[in-house]
């Protein structure tokens, strides 16, 4: 069921996404070869909660980590852990947080130390391609305009949308309707109305989109290892244009 916001209501969700934007803001600043991902898991949950808040992941459906982690051809949901980062590697960062019973939601994926130059281009062209999505996230709308404008600019790249994974509604919930797919012609899905709070979040492999589940019964990878990107943020719908908040105030 869709649920709209009440201005009172984003003002919350707000608070919440400032939180993660600085929690998120220290662990880019903590992405380093020889860095161990589990130690950036700890810092994560020591900031939300050392600031009133409740990692959204933890024990979400079972998950046992505050962060989901998830290097090179890992498209979400890796664990933390103790193996270092390597020079070359990419990693995807997704994190959420609960604050005053109001969710928030952002990933990112940054190079560990130098990547190559096709690395660094996957990473660029999936924050482009969240950011031409938002341009589309407008009162009167479909959620089919978000879609087609990113997958549009990933294939223009020669870059492929996962398919099987998709943005979100968020509330009071971590998932909420409607679903936010990647990929799609424009002019179709849910229309967008003011009060609206959604989830956009382009994971795009720089191969084809197929995935396999790991043995932890979380990990999803490309099932042709092709490198991955992911990057999310929370909006909102107004009248007056797509809102983020899940940026720090100085970026808005």
């Amino acid at each position: 069921m869709l649920s709209l916001k009440s201005p009172a209501q984003i003002a919350k969700m707000r608070r919440s996404g400032a939180l993660l934007a600085e929690v998120l803001r220290q662990i880019r600043a903590m992405i380093a070869p020889g860095a161990k991902t589990i130690e950036l898991n700890r810092v994560a949950e020591d900031i939300i909660r050392g600031a009133g808040g409740t990692p959204s992941f933890k024990g979400y459906r079972g998950f046992p980590y505050t962060l989901c982690i998830s290097p090179d051809d890992q498209v979400v949901h890796g664990f933390p852990g103790n193996t270092p980062l390597r020079e070359g590697q990419i990693l995807s960062v997704d994190a959420g947080v609960v604050l005053d019973g109001w969710q928030s939601d952002g990933a990112f994926t940054a190079p560990v130390g130098a990547v190559s130059p096709e690395a660094a281009r996957l990473i660029k062209v999936t924050e482009q391609c969240f950011y031409k999505g938002l341009e589309q996230a407008r009162v009167g709308g479909r959620i089919g305009d978000i879609s087609a404008a990113v997958e549009g600019h990933a294939r223009a790249f020669g870059y492929t949308p996962i398919r099987d994974l998709c943005g979100h509604g968020i509330g009071t919930q971590l998932h909420e309707d409607p679903e936010v797919p990647n990929f799609g012609p424009a002019g179709r899905g849910v229309r967008l109305r003011a009060g609206m709070v959604i989830c956009i979040e382009p994971m795009i492999a720089a191969g084809d989109w197929p995935v396999i589940i790991g043995e932890d019964g979380w990990t999803v990878t490309t099932r042709d290892h092709s490198l991955c990107a992911h990057y999310e943020h929370t909006i909102a719908v107004t009248e007056d244009g797509p809102r983020l908040l899940t940026l720090p105030d100085e970026e808005e």
